[in-house]
């Protein structure tokens, strides 16, 4: 020990005054910095691994936040895309209305009829707002069908397609007079009443004429289909494509002809109408048979 302590000294001295073990100490360090990286090798790896974990376990709850984040601005985008295009349906139907310039009431689709051969929809408008049987029926595109049953709260709208449907039509380009008969399939209308020689051609306009009193003259109706006249027989087998959207409408345009004002207000009471009405005054079932006929209101 004594020796180790005067060679110390001896060492502390030579440094002090002269540069001499600078090389030697450049040498041993070499031997000596790698040993105190392996010392503390351990505790840096724990802290890193440590780190890691920390940053994965992060990582991980950040990812899945995200993920349900998407998950839900991706739900509200399918929500706001349907509401566009709603948006767009009533900006249609709305301009429409202006163009007509007729009493209109907007109804919502409730259900289809899916009895066969039968083109039958339910709208949720019925006799409460002022709706009654045989009123025209329309779509931002031209001709849906007629009210066929009016309920208080509910209509059920028969489609022109439908095989027990007829409308009065004219072509737009020349006025020629014909019936357009639905056929039982929502893309087809049949024209069975127009002779091999008559002005019709593929891609005419097909307009109501206003014949019988159901529709008023000046609506679309539907676009010829090509067809190959037939010079044996005396009529030609000619079909027309309906110009409504008759299976992808939501909302439905329901048209009064006439300029007198419909309530929208719920109706009065049986005490009410009892009190202001009086037995003499009611209309007797004729009459009332022959309003609806007429396409009025009673």
């Amino acid at each position: 020990m004594l020796v180790a302590i005067i060679a110390s000294v001896a060492l502390l001295i030579t440094e002090h005054r002269s540069h001499r073990l600078d090389a030697l100490r450049a040498t041993l360090s070499v031997i000596v910095d790698p040993l105190k990286y392996l010392v503390d090798l351990p505790t840096v790896m724990i802290e890193q691994t440590a780190d890691s974990v920390s940053s994965y376990s992060t990582l991980k709850k950040e990812n899945t936040r995200l993920r349900e984040e998407q998950f839900i601005d991706k739900t509200r985008l399918l929500k706001f895309d349907s509401l566009e295009k709603e948006n767009i349906r009533l900006r249609a139907l709305l301009e429409n209305s202006f163009k007509l310039g007729e009493q209109l009431l907007i109804a919502e689709l409730l259900s289809i009829n899916t009895a066969p051969y039968e083109n039958i929809v339910i709208v949720n408008k019925g006799t409460r707002f002022g709706v009654h049987p045989q009123q025209p029926v329309l779509d931002a595109n031209g001709v849906v069908g007629q009210v066929f049953r009016a309920l208080p709260f509910s209509s059920e709208i028969m489609l022109i397609t439908d095989p027990n449907h007829a409308i009065p039509v004219q072509v737009n380009r020349n006025g020629l007079l014909t019936i357009a008969v639905g056929s039982g399939q929502l893309n087809r209308l049949n024209l069975p009443f127009l002779p091999n020689n008559a002005d019709i051609r593929p891609g005419d306009l097909l307009i109501t004429s206003g014949l019988g009193g159901t529709f008023p003259s000046g609506y679309p109706v539907a676009i010829v289909d090509d067809f190959t006249p037939m010079s044996n027989k005396p009529f030609v087998n000619i079909t027309a494509t309906p110009k409504a959207m008759l299976d992808r409408n939501r909302e439905l345009l329901i048209v009064w002809s006439d300029s007198s004002p419909v309530s929208l207000s719920s109706p009065p009471t049986s005490h009410e109408k009892a009190s202001e009405t009086h037995p003499n005054d009611l209309p007797t079932g004729s009459e009332a048979t022959e309003g609806a006929q007429t396409g009025t209101r009673p």
